[in-house]
């Protein structure tokens, strides 16, 4: 099995293999790599060790060098001159009127670029800012679009359950996520409820999105008859968690009484269908996917 060691960039979650060409590495190491964005310092986050050939994507590339005193130097000017590139580029988007909200900004490690990360609701014609920020840095200027998703990772956050954000903490990419999955789990579609600090649909609503979507269909529909123990009744209500339903019966008596049954007790019920669940009257929350 190949032997790779994981790199994380600006203290992102997100880990990447390099091919170590047998040298040695520990965690916290600085490192030098080549990546799609060009030469850049990382931190390994994962030491040396063997994973199988289906965890990688091939060819990998290599580290080019340990981190250098140099090397160091370079990765702590960059990191301290990011707080006066933000007020600058702040005061910029300011005077030129533009609707963008900064977010982050970084150098290449090579200093021969410096990328500017923004959100906006639409398309914003930035060519005259690009020209201001080239004019004060003296290199060359990115601006790079990113969505609230991208946001709430770069600049982490606490949710709504008072943990990190998942995407801050440990998700490396992005799921999808519906409207479909909070019906399906019986949610509230309340947006408080179930959007995260991004104003996003939270990524917790597909973690066990597999298990929901397969109880959903085995459980009764609402609405419909079935056979418990006591007797045929009507289905009022579903807790896929626990696997039960409420359902309606008549009593010898002529009464009618509520009781709890669990799936493995009801039979001739007509089963859900996870075709009949739409988003027509949650057309007000699309914004949230």
């Amino acid at each position: 099995m190949p032997i790779v060691v994981g790199v994380r960039f600006n203290n992102k979650k997100k880990v990447y293999y390099f091919d170590p060409l047998n040298v040695s590495f520990g965690e916290g190491d600085g490192v030098i790599v080549d990546t799609a964005k060009g030469v850049e310092y990382g931190f390994i986050a994962m030491p040396n060790k063997e994973v199988g050939e289906r965890d990688i994507v091939a060819p990998l590339k290599s580290i080019l060098r340990k981190a250098t005193p140099d090397d160091d130097a370079v990765f702590k000017r960059n990191t301290d001159e990011k707080p006066e590139i933000l007020k600058v580029t702040a005061e910029k988007i300011q005077k030129r009127e533009l609707v963008m909200k900064l977010v982050d900004a970084e150098y290449t490690f090579d200093r021969t670029k410096l990328i500017i990360y923004f959100t906006s609701e639409g398309r914003v014609d930035f060519r005259e800012l690009v020209k201001d920020l080239a004019a004060v840095f003296k290199v060359g200027i990115e601006l790079r679009q990113i969505y609230e998703r991208d946001e709430a990772k770069m600049r982490g956050a606490l949710a709504p359950c008072g943990r990190p954000c998942c995407c801050a903490n440990h998700l490396n990419d992005f799921e999808k996520v519906s409207i479909k999955m909070a019906k399906i789990q019986g949610l509230s579609l309340n947006p408080a409820k179930i959007s995260g600090v991004c104003g996003r649909l939270m990524c917790c609503l597909a973690y066990e999105n597999k298990y929901y979507k397969e109880t959903f269909k085995e459980m009764p529909k609402v609405g419909t008859n079935a056979v418990t123990p006591d007797g045929d009744g009507m289905v009022e209500s579903n807790d896929i968690l626990r696997q039960t339903s409420r359902i309606k019966i008549r009593l010898a008596d002529g009464t009618f009484d509520i009781r709890n049954y669990k799936l493995k007790d009801l039979k001739n019920m007509v089963k859900q269908s996870e075709k009949e669940i739409n988003d027509d009257d949650a057309d007000d929350l699309k914004a949230l996917e």
